[in-house]
């Protein structure tokens, strides 16, 4: 008899035997649901093994989309449930990172507080301290929810996501160095000029003379993620430059060629590049539990750190494998 195969969304999700889809030199992609997978046998050699668990786990949005997201407050319940099981699979100084967007409560024009209940459950279901939250601001998306936005006008379009970085400990292995974007023409300025009016300012803060004089080789991002080119709110040096739009990326560009549809939520790869250069090393374990197209793991490929993606949507999970050039498929 062949496997039973899952049905979620319209599409297979694999068998309820977890099974390898594909590895490369330095990761493995294993199809079927997470919350299967991560209690597996399989698995089991990679427990207190993970640096870093990178992922955007389907957003509680008020309808169901193709990838299959849980509807409302039933995601906080969904979520939580892996709070435990991820964080037995990191190393004693390891990281969460969930990218959770915003949702709306259906037919209102109120927003849906289901993504921080869900944040709030996983936390305190396995412990964890929150490090910090980071905002990821795209101006170039769609005005949505657009029956607000376009045609009644009673709201502005929705333009971010929230991006929560928690570990079991409060100070995991981080190194903003590893992070540092380039200096504004101003402080390039300011740091040839070689000196600076110190004094205490408005804010009861004293500013040394010698405060800002220091070329660390570049200046420290915020924890406001700003795609480059866009009418910022910060100064360009505190920047992390997060692409308005993914659409010519390797992946989006193979998928158009071959005249296939690309998974419909794709990460952008300066967001997943970001965190683990910040929060790993070369060497070490990158895992994502709902990998899509598998960013996390093309990206942690790239600079040279370990992965294991888990991906319960067989179509999505073949498409992902165009991110690699060399590709070896499971038997």
């Amino acid at each position: 008899m062949g496997e039973k195969v899952i049905r979620h969304a319209g599409h297979a999700i694999g068998s309820t035997k977890p099974r390898l889809a594909y590895q490369t030199e330095k990761g493995k992609l294993f199809l079927g649901p997470a919350e299967k997978l991560l209690p597996h046998r399989l698995l089991k050699p990679m427990r207190k093994q993970v640096q870093l668990v990178f992922t955007s786990p389907p957003f509680p949005l008020q309808r169901q989309k193709k990838y299959g997201n849980r509807i409302g407050d039933a995601f906080a319940d969904w979520l939580a449930g892996f709070a435990q099981p991820l964080t037995d699979m990191l190393t004693p100084d390891g990281s969460i990172v969930l990218e959770i967007g915003n949702g709306w409560n259906p037919g209102t024009p109120t927003v849906s507080t289901a993504g921080i209940k869900a944040l709030l459950a996983f936390q305190e279901a396995a412990g964890l301290h929150l490090c910090q939250e980071f905002i990821c601001f795209n101006p170039a998306r769609l005005p949505t929810p657009a029956e607000w936005v376009t045609v009644r006008r009673t709201r502005v379009k929705d333009s971010f996501t929230r991006v929560w970085w928690l570990s079991p400990v409060p100070h995991p292995k981080a190194d903003n160095r590893r992070v540092l974007t380039e200096y504004s023409a101003a402080m390039r300025k300011l740091l040839k000029k070689g000196s600076y009016t110190g004094g205490q300012r408005p804010s009861e803060h004293r500013i040394g003379e010698k405060s800002f004089l220091t070329d660390n080789g570049g200046a420290i991002p915020a924890n406001v993620l700003v795609p480059p080119n866009s009418e910022q709110v910060v100064e360009p040096e505190a920047i992390l430059p997060i692409p308005n739009t993914i659409n010519n990326s390797p992946y989006h560009r193979r998928c158009r060629e071959q005249g296939v549809a690309r998974h419909p939520a794709a990460m952008p790869e300066a967001l997943v590049r970001f965190f683990v250069q910040f929060l790993t090393d070369p060497g070490d374990w990158v895992l994502d539990p709902f990998a899509g197209s598998n960013t996390t793991g093309a990206v942690a490929e790239e600079l040279g750190r370990k992965w294991i993606s888990l991906e319960a949507d067989t179509e999505y999970a073949e498409l992902s494998q165009m991110r690699f050039e060399h590709v070896t498929k499971a038997a």
